[in-house]
C-alpha cells in the first residue's frame, strides 16, 4: 500500500495539502504526519470502494446478470436502488474503521515485502492460495456466527433483506457486517509474508468475487468453487453455503447445500412456476427461521 500511497502524495495530496495549507495561513501537514496519512488513506480507499463496487456492479449488471431474476415473486420493488443506497451508508463507516489496518501495514507492522525472490518465486503462488483458504476459512466462521440469533437481527439480516440478488447487494450490508467480513483480508498479510503486488492484486480480486456471487449468473456447476449458484442457496435458505470462495468447509462442518439443477439452467430458474415454489419455501421457511435468529 506504501507503493500507492507514494504514487498519490506525489501527483495527488501534496498539492492538496500544500493549497489547504495557504488558504488557511498553516503549515503543511508532513507526509510523515499520521493526521494527513489516516485522512488521505480514508479519501483514498473510500474512493477506491465506491469506484469499484459502482463501476464492477454497473458492468456485472449491465452485460451478465440475469435480469428476469427480477420477475422474481421474492424481487422487491425499487431493490435495485435499495441495494446501491444501503452500500452507500455503509461505505464510509467500513472505510473508517478499516484505517487502522492500512496504516498499520504503511508503519511496517504486516508481513507485506517488496522484494520478489526474498521467499522465492514458488512462494508468490502458494501465499495466494494461502491467502485465499485463510480468508475462506475465517470468513465462513464469521459469516456462520452472524447467523447466531445474538446477532443475526442487529447486524446480518440486513444483508438478508435482498433474498434475490442484483450484482448491486454485493456490499449491501450493515457497516459493521461488512466490517467483519473483510477482516479477514487485513490480518492475513499479519499473519504470513505476503508480495505487496500479490497482496494488492488479490484485494481487487475478492471486491470482483463478492460482486461475481451476487450476479445471479453460473457458468459452471463446480462443487468446489463457491460461485453464484452456491450464494443463491444462501439467500434463498439461509443456513447453507457459508463460505465465500469455496465450499470445503460447508463441506467439512456440515453446512453445504448442493444447487438443485434449476439454478443453472436458465430458463428452468426463470420459469413461474420455480419461482413461486421458491417464494413458497421461503414464505413457509422464513418465520421459523426469523424467530430462532432473533430469539
Amino acid at each position: 500500500m506504501d507503493v500507492v500511497m507514494g504514487y498519490l502524495d506525489t501527483y495527488v495530496f501534496d498539492g492538496v495539502y500544500n493549497q489547504a495549507a495557504a488558504l488557511t495561513s498553516t503549515t503543511p501537514l508532513p507526509r510523515d504526519s499520521l493526521l494527513r496519512q489516516s485522512l488521505s488513506l480514508f479519501v483514498f480507499i473510500y474512493a477506491y470502494i465506491v469506484a469499484f463496487y459502482f463501476g464492477t456492479a454497473g458492468l456485472s449488471y449491465r452485460f451478465i446478470y440475469d435480469k428476469k431474476q427480477e420477475s422474481h415473486p421474492k424481487f422487491l420493488p425499487r431493490q435495485k436502488l435499495l441495494e446501491m443506497a444501503c452500500a452507500s451508508r455503509a461505505l464510509p463507516t467500513i472505510t473508517l474503521m478499516t484505517v487502522p489496518w492500512i496504516m498499520g501495514q504503511l508503519h511496517g507492522y504486516s508481513m507485506v515485502y517488496k522484494e520478489w525472490s526474498k521467499f522465492g518465486y514458488v512462494y508468490l503462488g502458494v501465499s495466494a492460495v494461502m491467502f485465499i483458504l485463510f480468508t475462506d476459512f475465517c470468513i465462513y466462521w464469521v459469516h456462520r456466527l452472524e447467523h447466531h440469533p445474538l446477532v443475526y437481527a442487529n447486524c446480518h439480516k440486513l444483508h438478508h433483506k435482498w433474498i434475490v440478488c442484483t450484482p448491486y447487494a454485493s456490499h449491501a450490508f450493515h457497516p459493521v457486517d461488512g466490517y467483519l467480513q473483510s477482516l479477514p483480508y487485513h490480518m492475513a498479510v499479519f499473519i504470513f509474508p505476503m508480495h505487496e503486488y500479490v497482496y494488492l492484486a488479490l484485494f481487487a480480486f475478492v471486491n470482483v468475487w463478492s460482486v461475481m456471487i451476487h450476479d445471479g449468473e453460473y457458468m459452471a456447476s463446480n462443487g468446489v468453487v463457491n460461485g453464484a449458484a452456491h450464494h443463491t442457496v444462501h439467500h434463498l435458505y439461509f443456513n447453507y453455503n457459508y463460505g465465500q470462495f469455496t465450499t470445503l468447509f460447508d463441506r467439512m462442518f456440515n453446512t453445504y447445500r448442493k444447487p438443485s439443477q434449476e439454478i443453472y439452467d436458465r430458463s428452468r430458474r426463470n420459469s413461474k412456476t420455480v419461482q413461486a415454489a421458491q417464494a413458497q419455501d421461503i414464505d413457509t421457511a422464513l418465520p421459523t427461521l426469523e424467530n430462532k435468529k432473533t430469539q
